[in-house]
């Protein structure tokens, strides 16, 4: 039996396809038994987040499982096969220790996802749908997670633009969570943005474009609301950080509309962050008192003076990521062994027990103990020996230097002894 990991996420897939695969939480367990039922796979885990779909299966035919989510979602197949990816075994592995812990990541290091691992797990478990294979994953996944959060710095650098907006916000609001953030634009970048400044669990969260349709996802995703590009002018003055990031050709914010907001806000101060080219925010905006204006080669810099540092932890996450993953694989492989083992010793236990009963009627009878005892070890040494010693007489050739050679090496034999 063979793990896999297969799904979609933001690497490969756009947003409006992520939504078609997402799974409603309420009916994980329903999914999993479905899953489990309709194709030829023994244990299975369901990752369902914003920006990934993903599927853990100890199965040996993992296209059922692909198959299966293009089914369940009304979806024809090749709609979703140009952006399925599908890891076997190591690479499985690989991937769910790197996902857990935040390098494969939208915001890199994030900590979110690997609650929404372990929420996985939980809901798999609770199925009855994670067996011995994915529960021992699960549980090392965890744990490489655990170990490179706390032994190198991969979620305390500055990574990206997005978190470089956190940081210069932060420099000015101690804490997020009492203040209200206002992105401009439904792009890429403000996406990555808003999921930066949702982790600091903002006050209030709104996303204004010129198309609302657009905005509505990233909104939902974390919780904020939509305004209309027109409606900016009349509200600014409620935010305490706005984030802009649009392909207007000309200027959204102008030095009166935030002039007028900052006397409605009593000259409280504003951090503003323009990752526009051309600028979204006249730069005039820049020389108001209450006003903290940021662009992108503010920003730049920041990210630059941690560009060394985040290498660096990226290459010590990767490597003990590399080291876990064949930890993993040991253990695997060892569990192949376990049926020949377990029969060694149910056929040992059986010699034993045959011995025993034979000697517990010649104590019975009235035999010298100290003889049954003799003979009970002559007899079980006799029957375990038996079968290696067969072996060796019946090979011939090569065939039996093998056998010796096995043999010295079970039972650590000298043979100049």
């Amino acid at each position: 039996m063979q793990v896999f990991a297969l799904g979609i996420n933001h690497h490969t897939a756009p947003l409006d396809i992520r939504e078609q695969v997402a799974f409603d939480p309420a009916k994980l367990t329903l999914a999993l038994h479905d899953l489990l039922r309709e194709r030829p796979v023994r244990e299975a885990a369901i990752l369902s987040t914003c920006n990934r779909t993903e599927l853990y299966c100890a199965t040996n035919e993992p296209a059922a499982a692909i198959g299966w989510l293009a089914e369940y979602h009304a979806l024809s197949a090749h709609r979703i096969d140009p952006y399925v990816y599908q890891h076997p075994q190591r690479d499985a592995v690989r991937h769910m220790f790197r996902v857990a812990s935040g390098l494969d990541s939208m915001v890199l290091g994030e900590p979110q996802i690997l609650g929404q691992m372990k929420q996985a797990a939980r809901v798999a478990e609770e199925a009855g749908t994670l067996g011995t294979l994915l529960n021992k994953l699960f549980q090392r996944t965890f744990s490489v997670a655990k170990e490179v959060r706390s032994t190198t710095a991969i979620g305390a650098n500055i990574v990206s633009m997005a978190a470089a907006a956190v940081h210069l916000s932060e420099r000015i609001f101690e804490r997020l969570a009492d203040q209200s953030v206002l992105f401009i634009g439904a792009g890429e970048m403000i996406e990555l943005c808003a999921a930066h400044f949702a982790g600091g669990k903002p006050k209030r969260l709104s996303i204004a474009n010129r198309t609302p349709e657009r905005a509505l996802p990233i909104a939902e995703r974390f919780g904020g609301d939509v305004l209309r590009l027109d409606e900016v002018g009349e509200r600014l003055a409620d935010y305490d950080i706005v984030v802009s990031c649009t392909a207007s050709a000309l200027p959204i914010l102008g030095l009166g509309m935030v002039e007028r907001a900052l006397k409605a806000r009593r000259h409280r101060p504003m951090v503003m962050v323009d990752l526009a080219v051309p600028r979204d925010i006249e730069a005039e905006v820049g020389q108001l008192d209450d006003v903290f204006l940021y662009t992108l080669d503010d920003l730049g810099q920041i990210v630059e003076s941690g560009q060394e540092s985040r290498q660096a932890a990226i290459v010590e996450a990767e490597e003990i990521i590399t080291h876990r993953v064949d930890d993993f694989l040991h253990w695997m492989e060892s569990r192949e062994t376990v049926p020949i083992i377990r029969a060694l010793r149910d056929t040992a236990d059986r010699a034993r027990r045959h011995e025993l009963e034979h000697a517990l009627k010649l104590l019975q009878r009235g035999d010298d103990p100290a003889q049954v005892l003799d003979a009970l070890s002559k007899g079980l040494t006799n029957k375990l020996l038996h079968p290696p010693t067969q072996a060796l007489n019946l090979a011939e050739g090569a065939e039996r230097n093998e056998v010796a050679q096995v043999i010295a090496r079970i039972w650590h034999l000298n043979s100049e002894k």
